[in-house]
């Protein structure tokens, strides 16, 4: 055995979705733990990928991605945002988001320096910043209202931060970030040297008449943001791993740097389909957008009904709900109780806390079809009554 292993990698355990997915294929429950959808995207979109698949090439295409799609990438801003970004040197293609993400950790954390992260966080973010020996700091979000405070902001930011990453909308609290709270953010930013990296990977998914707003369209915020985007997300295409970064060229060079030493390249195929559908097939995400809406209503009433303690969802596929009143239980033993003995797989929210807690609550993923949301909720009634 070597002698010594990266210290960050070598002690982080399987991650909440693989142990909790395993679990779900061992009992044969339905999962609505991970976040993938089980329908496919638009056909059209798939359709062009598979031409571009046979007729070629499917030679390495450009580092930073088809011309192709970045202009479509930078359209997407501009018609959505009013953000402009050069297509040329402002916006390049990665291997899906966790990759964009990734490449702008890499690009901005400096060792010894600070990194600020909005917990309860994805939970690719702290083992990326950890590496570069960046010192994280926690902005911690609580129940009911999962809110940012200045109090909270200032806490957190201060001379020697770096960067700060924020996900809106938030996956796993379901939170949009209000314009209030993105303006207090920009405020506190502003003061310091910080950039700021938005995972907004969910945009289009916004639910009740909500606006997603990207903190980059804020006075003062455009040439400090890294924008993350994800087409597995807009099209439910997650297999395909398409993602983008768009901001500044200053920053976007540095994370294109990082990117060419991480997956160098994506399909082309796969690139050509997401710049069709971006260009011609936007009816889809906001037509998912209304269908996971409803998904979400269903899922939020019958867990009422069974004694759980729903909390608001404002966006992304995400759900989550207290467990006081139903088990004396922590939310991994509950989690685990309800794969082995309902056929129901749900993620304990406390996997995305580095200390842990809360541990009362759990995440329920609605992107699924809603016949499967209903079947989980009779095997959950089923369940309940019987004990």
């Amino acid at each position: 055995m070597p002698a010594s292993l990266n210290p960050v990698f070598s002690n982080l355990p399987i991650s909440i979705f693989q142990q909790m997915t395993g679990l779900a294929l061992r009992h044969d429950a339905i999962n609505l733990g991970q976040g993938f959808p089980d329908q496919d995207g638009p056909a059209g979109l798939r359709a062009v990928a598979a031409r571009a698949l046979i007729d070629g090439p499917n030679q390495y295409p450009p580092s930073k991605g088809l011309a192709e799609l970045r202009r479509a990438v930078a359209a997407h801003a501009r018609h959505f945002y009013k953000l402009e970004y050069d297509p040329e040197d402002e916006v390049v293609i990665t291997s899906g988001g966790t990759e964009a993400l990734g490449a702008s950790i890499l690009a901005t954390a400096v060792s010894g320096d600070e990194f600020v992260l909005i917990e309860p966080t994805y939970d690719s973010y702290r083992p990326i910043v950890e590496t570069t020996g960046a010192v994280v700091r926690t902005i911690k979000l609580g129940p009911p209202d999962w809110r940012l405070t200045e109090d909270a902001l200032r806490a957190a930011i201060g001379p020697k931060t770096r960067a700060v990453l924020i996900n809106s909308p938030h996956n796993p609290a379901g939170r949009v970030f209000s314009r209030e709270e993105l303006e207090m953010l920009a405020r506190v930013v502003c003061e310091t040297d910080a950039v700021v990296i938005c995972d907004e990977v969910y945009e289009h998914l916004v639910f009740d008449g909500l606006a997603h707003i990207p903190l980059a369209t804020l006075p003062g915020m455009r040439d400090r943001c890294l924008r993350i985007g994800s087409a597995g997300k807009i099209f439910s295409l997650t297999g395909w791993k398409v993602g983008w970064v768009t901001g500044p060229r200053s920053l976007v060079a540095v994370a294109t740097k990082a990117h060419q030493f991480l997956t160098f390249t994506t399909p082309p195929a796969l690139q050509l389909g997401v710049a069709h559908g971006l260009t011609h097939e936007m009816d889809f995400p906001l037509a998912l957008t209304k269908r996971l809406q409803q998904n979400r209503d269903v899922l939020t009433v019958g867990l009422i009904r069974l004694g759980f303690e729903v909390q608001p969802c404002q966006g992304t596929y995400f759900l989550t709900a207290g467990i006081p009143k139903l088990t004396n239980e922590k939310d991994f033993a509950f989690c685990e109780r309800l794969i082995r003995e309902a056929g129901v797989a749900l993620i304990p929210l406390s996997a995305f806390f580095q200390s842990g807690t809360p541990d009362t609550f759990v995440r329920f993923a609605f992107c699924k079809q809603k016949s499967l949301i209903e079947q989980s909720l009779a095997r959950l009634e089923k369940y309940f009554a019987g004990k």
